[in-house]
C-alpha cells in the first residue's frame, strides 16, 4: 500500500505541477466559460495523469459522437434521421473541437434535444388517448442499437406508439392476471345486470382494464417528464464530460458535484436505500451489485443482472417507468429514508417480470465482515469463510481489516479440528489491496504477491514480509464471474504458488486496474465559478506473480463449474473500450510444496462434475437464459404475449431442482457466534439463511470433496517428509 501512496503522490505533484504551469484561474462566471474550463482542466489531467492516455484523434471524435448520442436518446425516439445527418458534420471534429474549448457540437445536440422533447411530449399524450388493439399482429424490435432512427415525425409518433404499446402491454397482462379469469366484456356485464347475478366484487371489463393500463403508462411518463424538467444544462453536459472520460477507460469517469458527494458516501459505507449499485446499460437500469448486508441482500430480493422496469413508492397509486431514464433520476426514485418501502418491477436474467417490494434500511456493515461456518462430513471437519469485500477501517487500519479478522477466523476454525479451508470470493467486488495481500500472507510463507505498474514508473512488487504461515493446509477458493479486483489478486497469487484450487466461473470479472479520485477544484487559483466535482482516474494496473495481467482475462479457475452466467457477457469484457491484457516479467517466486497430487486433484474434480446431473442442469438453464436474453423481437399481439409468457413459466419449471438440491453436508457456527446469537435473535436467523442456502450450494460440496483429496495428499506428503528427515 505504501508503494501505491507512494506512486500516487508522484502522480498528484507531476498533474499538480502541469496544471499549476497552466493559466487555470477563474474570473466571471457563466455557464459557458465554466464549461470551457471544465474541458480544459479535465482533459490536461487526463493526459498527464491517466495510466494509458489516449490521443485525441478523429478516432476518438467518432467513439465519442456515437456514445453521447446513445446516451442522449438510447431508444431513438427523440432525434430524427436529419437532426443525425446535420450533427455527423461534427463527427470528426470534437477531438479539435475540445483542444481549442470549443462546445458548438454539444451546444447543437442540446438545444436539438430540448426541442424534440418538448415535441415528443404532446406525441405520448395523444398516442395514449386512444385504446390499442392488441389483437393486432405486429411486434417492436428491442435491440435499439440496431434499429435506425426515424426519417419523419409520422414515423416518429409511429416508434412511440409501438414503445408505449410494449410498456401498456405488460400492464394490460398484470391488471388480467390480478383480475382472475372471469374477465368479462362491456356487453357481458350488461347481460349480467339484466339476469341480476353480477357479484358484489365483479371484475373488470376488458375495456376497463385496457384503460386503466395506458393510464398507468400515461401517468409513468408524466412523472418522468417532470424529473426531465428539472434538469438544467449543466446536467447534461456532465453526460457529454462523461463520455469523453469514459474513452479512455469505463473506470475513468467524471462526477459532478452531487455525483461526487454520492461517491464519498458509499465510499464511507453510510449506505441508506435498497443497498445495490445500479449502473445505466443502454436504456435499462442495470443491477451490477447487490450490497452485502442491505435490504435487498437481507430479503433476497433481486440478483446481479437484473433489470429494473418500473418504481413504486409505497404512498403513490402508480409505478413510474424507468426504460429510458437517466440513471441520477432513477437513483433518486429508488433510494429513500430507512424504514420506507419501494416496490421495483424486475425483468429478471431469465427474462421473467416480477415486483419485489423492498423497505429501506441502512446497510449492516457487520454483514459485509468475514464469516465463517464449520463443515461437517462424515465426522470431518472443514472451514469455510465467506468473504463479501476486503474491508478496512478508513480512520484506522489496525483497529479491523479483512485480513486481521480472517485471520481471527482461521485460528478459531483450526481450535475445532478443521482439515481443510474454503475461501468464498463469489460476488467479491474487492476493496483494499493492502488487505489481499496480507491475506495471501497467511497462507504462504513470504514472496511477491502483486506486481503494479504506474504509466511513465517502473513496476513495483508488493510482497508478504511476514514469515508466518497461519493455515498450511488444504485450501481452496470459490470464484465467479463477479469476483473482482482485490479478489483477482488473491485468487491469482494463491493459483501461481499452486497453494490453493480455484474452484467455479470460467474466469473471474477481470478488472486489472486502479483507480483514485482527483478533487478538481484544489487545482484552481482563483475560483468564483462553484464546485466543479471530481475525476476518477485510472492511474495503475495489476499483474500476477507469473507477470500475467488480471484484465479482462481475470482469473481462470482450476475446476470450471457452471452457473446461470456462464454464457452471458459480465464482467470486464463486457465495457466498450476496456485496456487491454498485456504481461510484463514474471516475479521471483517458490511454488508451493505441501501438495503431492496437486495437478491430480484438479483431474479428479474435473471428472466428478463432468458426471453431475445438477450442474448439467445449470449450465441447460444458463444456455436458456443466453437464448431468452438475445431475443430482441417481442409481440405486441395480447394472446401471442401471454402465450410467450405461460411457455416460459412452464420452461423454467425444471429448473426449479436446481434450488431444491441437497449437499448433505452439516452447517453450525463456531462456539464464539453462538454465544451471541443467545444474545441476538436476528443474528441467529441470518445465520440460519446463511447454513439453508450453503446446504443447496453445490460449489461448496465440491470444494469439500477437493478437500478431501488434498488432505489424503498432504497427509501422504508429512509422512514422505519424516522419512526423509
Amino acid at each position: 500500500m505504501k508503494v501505491l501512496k507512494k506512486n500516487f503522490k508522484v502522480l498528484l505533484l507531476a498533474v499538480f505541477l502541469g496544471v499549476a504551469s497552466c493559466s487555470f484561474t477563474t474570473k466571471e462566471f457563466n455557464d459557458p466559460d465554466k464549461d470551457k474550463l471544465l474541458i480544459d482542466l479535465i482533459t490536461f489531467v487526463l493526459q498527464k495523469g491517466h495510466y494509458e492516455p489516449k490521443d485525441m484523434n478523429d478516432e476518438f471524435s467518432e467513439n465519442v459522437y456515437d456514445k453521447f448520442l446513445i446516451g442522449m436518446d438510447p431508444l431513438k425516439r427523440y432525434f430524427l434521421a436529419s437532426d443525425i445527418e446535420e450533427f455527423s458534420q461534427y463527427k470528426y471534429e470534437i477531438d479539435d473541437q475540445i483542444k481549442v474549448k470549443d462546445l458548438t457540437f454539444f451546444n447543437l445536440v442540446y438545444n436539438r434535444y430540448m426541442e424534440r422533447m418538448e415535441e415528443v411530449k404532446k406525441i405520448y399524450t395523444k398516442v395514449l388517448e386512444v385504446p390499442f388493439d392488441y389483437f393486432k399482429d405486429e411486434t417492436i424490435n428491442v435491440d435499439y442499437e440496431k434499429v435506425p432512427y426515424v426519417s419523419s415525425k409520422k414515423e416518429l409518433r409511429n416508434r412511440w406508439r409501438k414503445q408505449l404499446k410494449f410498456t401498456t402491454i405488460s400492464n394490460y397482462y398484470d391488471l388480467i392476471d390480478d383480475n382472475g379469469n372471469t374477465i368479462k366484456t362491456s356487453k357481458e356485464k350488461e347481460f349480467d345486470k339484466d339476469q341480476k347475478t353480477e357479484e358484489l366484487k365483479e371484475p373488470k371489463s376488458l375495456e376497463e382494464l385496457e384503460k386503466e393500463s395506458r393510464e398507468s403508462s400515461k401517468s409513468s411518463l408524466d412523472d418522468y417528464f417532470d424529473f426531465v424538467d428539472d434538469l438544467e444544462r449543466k446536467d447534461y453536459f456532465a453526460v457529454f464530460l462523461t463520455t469523453i472520460v469514459e474513452e479512455f477507460d469505463p473506470h475513468t469517469n467524471y462526477f459532478a458535484p452531487t455525483e461526487r458527494d454520492r461517491f464519498d458516501l458509499q465510499m464511507s459505507g453510510k449506505l441508506e436505500g435498497i443497498g445495490a449499485r445500479l449502473q445505466k446499460k443502454n436504456d435499462y437500469i442495470k443491477i451490477v451489485e447487490v450490497i452485502s448486508g442491505g435490504p435487498a441482500w437481507r430479503g433476497e430480493h433481486v440478483e446481479v443482472g437484473d433489470l429494473i422496469m418500473k418504481v413504486k413508492q409505497e404512498d403513490e397509486k402508480e409505478a413510474v417507468s424507468v426504460v429510458g431514464m437517466r440513471l441520477d433520476d432513477a437513483v433518486k426514485l429508488i433510494k429513500g429514508p430507512k424504514g420506507t418501502k419501494v416496490t421495483l418491477t424486475l425483468k429478471r436474467v431469465d427474462g421473467t417480470i416480477e415486483d419485489e417490494t423492498i423497505t429501506r434500511d441502512v446497510v449492516e456493515l457487520e454483514e459485509t465482515y468475514a464469516k465463517s461456518a464449520l463443515i461437517t462430513k462424515d465426522d470431518k471437519n472443514f472451514g469455510l469463510i465467506n468473504l463479501p469485500q476486503f474491508y478496512f477501517d478508513m480512520d484506522n487500519y489496525k483497529e479491523r481489516n479483512a485480513a486481521s479478522d480472517v485471520k481471527k477466523e482461521i485460528i478459531r476454525l483450526k481450535k475445532e479440528g478443521m482439515e481443510g479451508l474454503v475461501i468464498d470470493l463469489r460476488n467479491n467486488g474487492g476493496g483494499s489491496l493492502r488487505t489481499a495481500v496480507e491475506m495471501a500472507g497467511l497462507f504462504i510463507k513470504e514472496g511477491p504477491v502483486v506486481q503494479v505498474a504506474s504509466s511513465g514508473s517502473k513496476k513495483e512488487v508488493l510482497r508478504d514480509r511476514d514469515k508466518d504461515i497461519i493455515w498450511d493446509g488444504p485450501l481452496v477458493i470459490l470464484v465467479n464471474e463477479l469476483s473482482a479486483s482485490a479478489s483477482e489478486i488473491l485468487a491469482a497469487a494463491m493459483q501461481d504458488y499452486k497453494r490453493a484450487i480455484i474452484i467455479g466461473s470460467k474466469q473471474s470479472y477481470g478488472k486489472g486496474t486502479v483507480q483514485n479520485l482527483l478533487d478538481l477544484n484544489q487545482w484552481l487559483r482563483k475560483n468564483d465559478m462553484g464546485d466543479m466535482g471530481a475525476l476518477k482516474l485510472t492511474t495503475q494496473k495489476f499483474y500476477r506473480v507469473n507477470g500475467g495481467s488480471t484484465q479482462l482475462e481475470g482469473v481462470k479457475s482450476d475446476v470450471v463449474m457452471p452457473d446461470r452466467y456462464s454464457y452471458i457477457d459480465i464482467g470486464e469484457r463486457d465495457y466498450d473500450n476496456p485496456l487491454p491484457y498485456d504481461k510484463i516479467d514474471a516475479a521471483e517466486y517458490d511454488v508451493w510444496n505441501g501438495y503431492i497430487d496437486y495437478e491430480e486433484t484438479i483431474n479428479k474434480s474435473n471428472a466428478r462434475m463432468a458426471k453431475s446431473e445438477q450442474l448439467q442442469l445449470i449450465d441447460e438453464n444458463a444456455k436458456w437464459i443466453k437464448t431468452r436474453r438475445d431475443e430482441t423481437t417481442v409481440t405486441l399481439n395480447y394472446n401471442d404475449y401471454k402465450a410467450e409468457i405461460e411457455k416460459r413459466k412452464e420452461e423454467t419449471k425444471k429448473f426449479d431442482a436446481i434450488s431444491e438440491y441437497d449437499n448433505k453436508l452439516s452447517y453450525e457456527s463456531l462456539p464464539y457466534e453462538i454465544k451471541l446469537m443467545k444474545l441476538d435473535t436476528t443474528l441467529t436467523e441470518k445465520r440460519k439463511r446463511w447454513h439453508k442456502t450453503l446446504s443447496k450450494d453445490i460449489y461448496v460440496e465440491e470444494a469439500v470433496n477437493v478437500l478431501e483429496d488434498l488432505s489424503i495428499s498432504n497427509i501422504q506428503n508429512s509422512k514422505v517428509a519424516k522419512v526423509k528427515d
